[in-house]
């Protein structure tokens, strides 16, 4: 009977082992080659990895060449931090308080983002540099990782900021060159795809796809950055000296139209972007519309004496200083009786000039305002370019022509009114400004290069060498900007004094002076404007910007090897 219970427990045990093995064994069958496709899915990306390879950044540098770095990339780290780890270590408040003093970030915010349990992902700080992140590393923080980043660097700060421009924490270029040029420059990140076992560290032999990431190409500027900063330190001088809310210059070789500097001011720290204004970052040389006061004139005279409607010795009755003409009065800064057309531009008489513009014709005038790039962007590489302000002759009144003459009703950017001048010292020929030389990449191909590219030709050679001789006669001894004389070498330009607009009007305290001209005069190298924003107490462009002009042009000309004037090359004068 014994024998019989032992036999029936075993055969039983046996059924039940069986059973469970074919269970076992169709369930193992069933996992591995039922229709499971969302279940392997979630397995495999559990076991996978997909990790960015950044790419780095393009340089800029200046005209000459790598050596002259302006902008780089640096390796940084993000630091983060996986909240589940932190609250299981019970040492939140602790992790928070140390990441606080090492990183500078108040703690309440970084308790806030740590004590969340169901939560595997946190950002402390990003781009943090390496030696800082060392020390965040060597404290042993439950939940603290890296990942390896990569920031924009400026080694200059605010050197060249407005041209430079800066790259957003998305790593987007977003003013400047860095902007205009992002394409060239930030390249194209890589990727690679491979398995990680339970610790999620990669299992190299079973890596998928590996896409090596591209550099960005390299961006050569026309600007030279020694040149570059004799006009910011210029331009600081005439802020402090002259209490002026703004100021910018443009330097700019005259047959090419290469902009060798351009400069605003205020500046900001391009490595703390965030914390400039709006008004800060504005590129004033080519963002900023104002009405030029009498450096228009050129224009006006320009086109006089290429259309024959007036010569050098023409002469005008400026009615002793104030002259009636549609129900209005216009008045010159000093009472004149009748000049000559070449003394009238000498003495900046806003008179003579009216004259002269209304003998044009409304439509021939406004066709060489036209034609001398006023109204519309030059097509600088740059972004933010403004297009200036000039209506249409069918917006214009009876007194139009006589305001615009003298630089009022009318606005320009910097670069447009330097654009008027560089083309009387280049035969007449308007070039199109532009700041990128080249774009290069790693392996020395050029993928992008600016050609001088003339524009618009609004006046004959004859008439430009006129105007060079008369502009001359307005920095020697009578003229409005002797101040701007540079010894050894003739100086041809114009100054410009314009009280600003405001509702009903013009300022009566507000006023803007600039200077722009060339040198030499008789055959032109670079041209030069200088504009500063309501300086105080004196106000004149003259006296305000003539000094910042020279003392740009005497440092310019010499670095660049210019020879001087010889004596008496513009005779008759």
């Amino acid at each position: 009977m014994s024998e019989w219970r032992t036999k029936f427990r075993f055969l039983i045990g046996a059924i039940f082992l069986a059973l469970a093995m074919l269970g076992l064994g169709y369930r193992l069958a069933f996992l591995h080659l039922g229709p499971h496709d969302e279940v392997r899915k979630s397995f495999q990306k559990t076991r996978g990895m997909r990790r960015t390879l950044l790419a780095g950044r393009g340089a800029i540098c200046d005209r000459n060449g790598a050596e002259n770095l302006l902008a780089l990339n640096l390796s940084v780290k993000d630091i983060c931090a996986d909240p589940s780890i932190v609250c299981q270590s019970n040492r939140s408040l602790e992790v928070a308080c140390q990441l606080s003093e090492l990183l500078d970030v108040p703690p309440d915010v970084l308790a806030v983002r740590l004590k969340n349990p169901s939560r595997r992902f946190a950002s402390i700080r990003r781009f943090v540099f390496e030696e800082q992140a060392e020390e965040v590393a060597e404290a042993g923080l439950p939940g603290v990782f890296f990942r390896d980043s990569m920031v924009r660097y400026y080694p200059q700060h605010a050197f060249m900021c407005h041209l430079l421009g800066f790259v957003n924490h998305e790593g987007v270029g977003s003013a400047g060159v860095e902007q205009r040029m992002d394409r060239y420059l930030k390249g194209s990140p890589g990727l690679i795809e491979s398995k990680v076992n339970a610790l999620r560290e990669e299992l190299y032999w079973q890596r998928g796809r590996h896409v090596a990431a591209i550099e960005g190409a390299s961006v050569e500027l026309t600007v030279d950055q020694n040149i570059q900063y004799v006009v910011e330190k210029a331009l600081d001088k005439a802020m402090v000296e002259h209490h002026a809310k703004g100021a910018w210059a443009i330097v700019q070789r005259v047959q090419t139209g290469e902009v060798l500097a351009m400069a605003s001011r205020p500046a900001y720290n391009l490595n703390e972007f965030q914390k400039a204004s709006d008004n800060m970052k504005l590129n004033r040389p080519v963002g900023y519309v104002y009405e030029p006061g009498s450096t228009m004139k050129a224009v006006v005279f320009a086109a006089a004496l290429n259309e024959g409607k007036v010569s050098p010795n023409t002469v005008i009755d400026c009615e002793s200083g104030s002259w009636y003409y549609g129900r209005r009065i216009l008045r010159d800064f000093h009472p004149y009786g009748p000049l000559t057309v070449a003394d009238g531009l000498k003495k900046s008489s806003n008179i003579l000039t009216a004259k002269i513009a209304l003998s044009l014709g409304d439509e021939l005038l406004h066709h060489y305002f036209n034609a001398f790039g006023l109204g519309h962007p030059m097509g600088i590489d740059l972004p933010g370019e403004e297009a200036g302000i000039l209506h249409p002759v069918a917006k214009w009144s009876k007194i139009s022509p006589t305001r615009m003459a003298i630089g009022q009703g009318i606005a320009v950017t910097a670069l447009q009114m330097l654009g008027v001048y560089c083309t009387i010292a280049n035969d007449g020929y308007l070039m199109r400004p532009y700041v990128v030389k080249r774009v290069v990449e790693n392996d020395g191909t050029v993928l992008h290069e600016n050609e001088p590219k003339v524009l618009a030709r609004p006046i004959s050679p004859a008439t430009a060498s006129t105007m060079r001789r008369l502009l001359a006669r307005v920095t020697q001894q009578g003229g409005t900007g002797r101040r701007a004389r540079v010894e050894g070498y003739e100086v041809a330009g114009k100054t410009g004094t314009a009280q600003k607009p405001i509702p009903g009007g013009y300022s009566d305290t507000e006023n803007m002076a600039s200077f722009v001209g060339f040198l030499p005069a008789a055959a032109p190298e670079i041209g030069i404007i200088v504009v500063v924003d309501d300086p105080q107490p004196i106000h004149t462009g003259g006296r305000v910007a003539g000094p910042v002009f020279k003392e740009i042009a005497s440092q310019a000309v010499r670095y660049l090897d210019v020879p001087p004037t010889r004596r008496g090359i513009l005779a008759g004068q």
